[in-house]
This record gives structure tokens, C-alpha cells and sequence, in this order.
């Protein structure tokens, strides 16, 4: 693909999606017939390169009802969104969920990290493999030589978050009306016969380990309030935090999250009414607000529960942070791999736009505010608030230099707001009770309740909301501990880009305070425990092996540095080093210096992390093999 167009020409499944999402075409110039009045002189150039935005959703318009993207295809998207075709086509090939070769109409996505491989992933796996051949990276059905691609394809996937529920699948149907559904707890034979059929069926989804526990806050209306409807929420407390704002006024609920002192929950851990302040503060107009709801932390599923659970309590969230932040538009970007996530807010936002909780005038207050629902298509980096934005906008997800920093110019250069799904939680309850008696639970430094997403070999797992100041020991006691008559070996704490701990390391406080003075990072809220049985080489190298395959590529330290070192310690693991392992050990540490210290966003400063844990925590091949 390059500047120019080519002579392919989309199906009429093809077109019919994309006009579905755009509209038909005005004229020759856009895609439409070509005619005489169109003349030589094409106008409207500057409205549709307005359009670019519209980009992904196009993708997944044609992935959906076809399977794949076709060269005739992404030459129609070119047309219509007066897109270079080079530039559709780094855009195509830049997520993981997307196809560009020829793929069956149905696809199923067998995860085989860290979390599934511990429980049957790899056994899946396997099965796919003896009952439909090779995957459809390496299968016949992808290298476009013209063999029939079959009815059905399986892949091998990064996390799908579903670590509670391991082994997870997804299963993806296309067609005219398509069909995504993800489940756990599959045995390889489910496995096999839901690709066969094409479905899942319905399958028990696991409750909340604290469900009923009357000291819950976030997740108080989990397993209890219907997550579909709107009724049901306002019943139980909801919007009246919204009001609340709106008697307050922008400034005042500014303060208020400010005197709560909650800090982010998606890992940085920045000061959020800092944030709204700042927003509100620029002068420059239209301001956004962004709910990061692309959680791909391998081990990492705790946004992924509100979502499908408590849709609503996010879109008031939203609409409170739109009013403090003088914003009138809102995203949520969520990953591609939560079907049913995207389902219950995109339900949410339809149920609050109709009862005149969105648009133009809010609860007859004159608040204008709206959101609009993005789906991610398999990228972790996008979980990077300035790849978001540039995924958002219809670019490939690669971050952006800082500064400038989002709060001055983020989504569309504008100042924008970003908080995940867990920090936005906070909010209404903040409304309701007040920002100085958020404060005072919890500690000096971490306000509040956090969520912790515990799997793995522990006896309950699931999302937990914690009372801060709670040990790590006290946390693996509440969810029972390693099943017996297993022991704890080791804790990966906040997930793949996090770092190890030992087993016997029970009195880490689980507060920002906390792991900074044991030396480790809370991160996402990921708890994921290895008993005596596990194999943590592999665990290594799986870790490895995802940050090589989600580095964007955009700078040389993280490029070079997340190949070097899966390379490494693929020579470590197999015992062909060629050296001693302390020089194969010191040339690892280099090469995860460098990433950390000139790697362009997080995912390359934090790919040495929980590699550098296991070496220098667990002592992972300090005997010169790999344990």
C-alpha cells in the first residue's frame, strides 16, 4: 500500500458497512458514481479529513461483517475519509485484532498468559491446535495464496481479562449480525466445541468474592443492582451525586475532589483534583474528558467489573467530570477484548441520553455534555493516554512526546482529561459524602478504598475492594490463600509491568507509601500468586515475550531492548548462554537500564521490571539454571 490508490474494489458487504457508518457517499470525489457535475475540482477536502477520527470504527465496521480486511476495502476507507492509503494501512496492521489476510468468518482467541497457563491455557491451546491445524497467523488460510480459509480459526492471545476466570476465551462470529462473547473456566474440549459451533453459550459469570459486605463502596452495587438498567441504579443512590455537582457549581466539586486527595488508580498515581483543576483552568477551547478503560495489564480485570457491572455509576462519573472540567464531549475508550463491557455502557450511555442524563440540557440545567463509546482493537500501548488519544483521532497508537501534556493539549490538541475506570468510581461517592471525609479513610498519602484483582494459584479469586492500610498477608488470608496443600512461592504485584515478591513477604502495606518503601509498584491493582508448582522461567519469558509483541516500535530503547532481552533470557532459560550466567545477567540488566532510562512511555521504562524482580528478588537463574 502507498500514496496512491489501487484498482481494488470493495464487496458490497464490504461497502455496505462503511456507508452504514459514515453515511452514503455525496458524490464521485468521496466514493459515490462518478458523474459530470463533479467537474475536475473536488470541494470539501478540509470537512473530510475532519472525518479521520472515524477511522478504527470503519475498521471494525468491515471486521465485523466480513472477517477481514480486504485491499478493496481499505480503498474504499481511503476514498471516503481522504485518508493516503499508506496511512489506512499502518493503521490496519497496527492492532492485533484486526486482519489484513484472508481469515475465516469465525475466530477464536485461546489467551496463553501468565495467569491462563497456570490453569489450562496452554492444554486449550494444544487442543485447538490437533482439531483445526496451525493458528491463523501461521495456517494455510492466512498467506493469501488463494486456499480456501474454511469456516472457523483459532489464535493464540495476550490477556484477555478474565484472569479470575482462567483459562479465557474469546470467540468472534462476523457476518451481518456479528457476535463477540468472552468466557473462562473452559476445558479444551468446550473449548474445541464452541469453535465448531460458534458459540458459547451461556456460561456463569464468577460473583464478586465479597459480595453482600456492607463496608463496600465501589463495589457495593455489584451482584446486586441490575446492570441494565437505568431505574434500578437511580434507585439505588444513583445521579443524586450529579445533582449534587450541579448545586455546587464546577469550582466547588473541583475542591472537594481535591480534598479527598485520591490519587489516579491506573498506576501513576497522580493527584486527580490536580488534574480537573488544571483542565478547567486552560483557556483554550473545547476541553474533553476520556475514561481509560483500555486495562491490558496482563492480571488486570478490575475495570472490566464496573464496566459490565456498574455502567451507569461511570457515565454519571463522566458526566460530573465533564460539568467540573467545562468539557461538553467525552470518550470511553475500552479495549477491544470486553465485548460485554462495550455492550453494558454503550446500553448505559443510549438509557441516560433518553431520560435526559446526556446532551444538551441536563436535568433541565442547561448542562450540555455527551459520550461516545470507542472500541479498541487489541494494542496495549493504547492504555498510554497519548497513543489513546492518537488511536481516538485515527492514527496508529503510538505515544506522543511530553510535554505538552494532555491537560494543555491531549485529544484533538485540546485540553483533555483522563482518568480509568476505577478513579472515576470514586467520584459520586466523593460527591455524596464530601472530599474531607473521603480523606480520612484510608491513609495520609492513599485516600479511599482501592480494588486489587487477585488470581492465580489463591483459593478465591477475584476483585477485591480493599480498606487501605491492609497487608499483602491480610489480603492473601481474605482470599483464602494458596489451595492446599500448595505454598506460596511468589506474587507478581502490579502486573507484567510490575515486579515480583517473595512469598514470605507478608507485610508489604498495600499503599502508594507502602511499596514505594518495600520497593515495588502497586500498579494496576494486580495480585497474581505463584505456589511451589510454578514454573517461573516460563512466566519470564511469557513476559518477555508480551512486551516484544506489544512494543509499538517507535523508539530504538524499546524496539531493540524488549527483543534483546527476551533473547537473553531465552539463553538463560535453555542453559546455551555461551557464558557465565552472571555476564548473561549483567549484558540483561544493561539492556533493561537502557529501556528504563530512554524508552518514550511506560511501556518500555517498565519492560525490565518484573524481570529484574525475579532475578534480584527471587533469585530466578542465580544458580546458573533456570527454577
Amino acid at each position: 500500500m502507498d500514496l496512491y490508490l489501487h484498482d481494488a474494489t470493495p464487496t458490497d458487504d464490504e461497502r455496505n458497512a462503511i456507508d452504514a457508518l459514515l453515511g452514503l457517499p455525496a458524490g464521485g470525489w468521496d466514493g459515490g458514481t462518478r458523474v459530470e457535475s463533479d467537474g475536475h475540482v473536488a470541494f470539501g477536502g478540509h470537512e473530510a479529513r475532519a472525518h479521520r477520527h472515524l477511522l478504527l470504527p470503519a475498521l471494525h465496521a468491515i471486521q465485523s461483517r466480513v472477517g477481514w480486511l480486504s485491499e478493496g476495502a481499505l480503498n474504499y476507507i481511503a476514498i471516503r475519509l481522504n485518508t493516503p492509503p499508506a496511512e489506512v494501512w499502518s493503521v490496519a496492521t497496527f492492532y492485533a485484532l484486526l486482519a489484513t489476510t484472508p481469515r475465516p468468518p469465525r475466530v477464536l482467541h485461546a489467551c496463553d498468559d501468565i495467569a491462563c497457563r497456570m490453569k489450562g491455557g496452554r492444554e486449550i491451546v494444544a487442543a485447538l491446535r490437533k482439531n483445526f491445524g496451525p493458528d491463523a497467523h501461521h495456517g494455510p488460510e492466512g498467506n493469501g495464496n488463494g486456499i480456501e480459509i474454511g469456516a472457523a480459526a483459532w489464535l493464540p492471545s495476550p490477556c484477555l481479562g478474565l484472569c479470575e476466570q482462567a483459562p479465557a476465551v474469546l470467540l468472534t462470529v462476523a457476518g451481518a449480525t456479528p457476535r463477540e462473547q468472552s468466557a473462562g473456566g473452559l476445558t479444551p474440549a468446550e473449548a474445541v466445541t464452541a469453535l465448531n459451533r460458534g458459540a458459547l453459550g451461556d456460561r456463569p459469570r464468577i460473583p464478586v468474592p465479597q459480595l453482600g459486605d456492607p463496608s463496600l463502596r465501589l463495589l457495593r452495587r455489584v451482584g446486586v443492582v441490575d446492570p441494565t438498567s437505568l431505574e434500578a441504579y437511580t434507585a439505588a443512590r444513583g445521579y443524586r451525586a450529579l445533582q449534587a455537582a450541579l448545586d455546587l457549581g464546577a469550582e466547588a466539586v473541583i475542591r472537594e475532589v481535591t480534598d479527598s486527595r485520591l490519587m489516579g488508580r491506573g498506576g501513576a498515581a497522580f493527584p486527580t483534583g490536580r488534574k480537573w483543576a488544571a483542565v478547567a483552568g486552560q483557556p483554550v477551547k473545547p476541553h474533553y474528558v476520556i475514561c481509560n478503560a483500555d486495562e491490558s495489564e496482563p492480571g488486570t480485570f478490575k475495570d472490566r467489573v464496573l464496566l459490565e457491572e456498574d455502567p451507569f455509576a461511570i457515565v454519571e462519573a463522566m458526566t460530573i467530570a465533564g460539568f467540573a472540567a467545562g468539557a461538553e464531549q467525552g470518550y470511553v475508550y475500552i479495549r477491544g477484548e470486553y465485548p460485554l463491557a462495550i455492550e453494558r455502557m454503550r446500553n448505559a450511555v443510549e438509557q441516560a441520553r433518553e431520560h435526559g442524563l446526556l446532551g444538551s440540557n441536563i436535568l433541565d440545567r442547561g448542562l450540555r455534555f455527551d459520550i461516545e463509546i470507542r472500541k479498541g482493537a487489541g494494542a496495549y500501548i493504547c492504555g498510554e493516554e497519548t497513543a489513546l488519544f492518537n488511536s481516538i483521532e485515527g492514527y496508529r497508537g503510538e505515544p506522543r512526546n511530553k510535554p505538552p501534556f494532555p491537560v494543555q493539549s491531549g485529544l484533538f490538541r485540546k485540553p483533555t482529561l483522563v482518568n480509568n475506570v476505577e478513579t472515576l468510581a470514586n467520584i459520586p461517592w466523593i460527591l455524596l459524602d464530601g472530599g474531607a471525609a473521603f480523606a480520612v479513610s484510608g491513609t495520609k498519602d492513599t485516600t479511599g478504598t482501592r480494588l486489587f484483582c487477585l488470581s492465580g494459584a489463591i483459593a478465591r479469586p477475584g476483585v477485591y475492594e480493599i480498606q487501605t492500610g491492609m497487608t499483602l498477608g491480610q489480603v492473601l488470608d481474605l482470599a483464602g490463600g494458596a489451595p492446599e496443600p500448595r505454598t506460596i512461592r511468589a506474587i507478581l504485584l502490579g502486573g507484567a509491568a510490575g515486579g515480583f515478591v517473595r512469598g514470605d513477604e507478608r507485610d508489604i502495606v498495600l499503599t502508594f507509601e507502602g511499596a514505594r518503601a518495600a520497593g515495588v509498584t502497586l500498579g494496576s491493582g494486580v495480585i497474581m500468586v505463584f505456589d511451589d508448582t510454578a514454573d517461573l522461567s516460563d512466566t519470564i519469558l511469557r513476559i518477555a515475550a508480551f512486551f516484544r509483541d506489544e512494543s509499538c516500535g517507535q523508539c530504538v530503547p524499546c524496539r531493540v531492548g524488549t527483543v534483546r532481552q527476551e533473547e537473553a533470557l531465552h539463553r538463560l532459560a535453555n542453559g546455551t548462554a555461551g557464558k557465565p550466567n552472571g555476564g548473561e545477567l549483567a549484558l540483561l540488566d544493561e539492556v533493561g537500564r537502557a529501556m528504563k532510562d530512554a524508552s518514550i512511555c511506560g511501556l518500555g521504562q517498565t519492560a525490565y521490571g518484573a524481570v529484574e524482580s525475579a532475578i534480584k528478588r527471587l533469585g530466578l537463574f542465580s544458580a546458573g539454571k533456570p527454577t
